[in-house]
């Protein structure tokens, strides 16, 4: 099976199943799925940034701060947080994600239920061929350095600044 072919649960704006497709199709018609973004860093606080495939359905050749994907039918969006990390940074034993919030994101044409993650990964990571093709661990201010350097992917960079504002605001709350 190509990951074309990923059978996905199609959501409304509430993110209530509302059907299903494969993913080629889902991504084609603009239908509305659900997806996973998980922050990974290192033991040493530093966040894991790669360059994703040119064979990437969605924003080939592009740069990111997150490991994810789509969330495929039934899958809760906590296992595929999970999968998804494992997959991408070729790890296994990795700890469960940290959920952290959820957010409609719409643009371009994309639509997707977007629930963001972060989680420490320890081991040494192999990240798997097909889905990175280039990656490194940066801090956060080196990061903030190559945002306007490089062709990050729309949809992990509005996150980026979500969780910015997040983590803000969860600071000036006291949590």
């Amino acid at each position: 099976m190509t990951p074309a072919d990923e059978i996905l649960d199609i959501v409304d704006e509430n993110d209530e199943v509302v059907g299903q497709a494969p993913r080629g199709e889902a991504t084609a018609r603009g239908l509305r799925h659900r997806c996973v973004f998980v922050e990974a860093r290192d033991a040493a606080g530093r966040l894991f940034v790669h360059r994703r495939t040119a064979t990437k359905l969605v924003f080939p050749s592009h740069y990111d701060m997150f490991v994810g994907g789509v969330v495929g039918a039934g899958e809760s969006y906590d296992d595929a947080a999970l999968r998804e990390a494992e997959e991408e940074l070729g790890v296994q034993g990795l700890p469960r994600p940290e959920p952290l919030f959820t957010f409609l994101y719409e643009n371009a044409g994309h639509s997707w239920w977007s629930a963001v993650y972060q989680v420490r990964c320890e081991l040494p990571v192999r990240p798997q061929a097909e889905e990175v093709a280039w990656h490194t661990f940066l801090t956060d201010a080196e990061l903030e350095r190559q945002l306007g350097d490089r062709l990050w992917v729309p949809d992990g960079l509005e996150t980026y600044h979500r969780l910015r504002r997040f983590r803000s605001a969860a600071q000036a709350d006291g949590s």
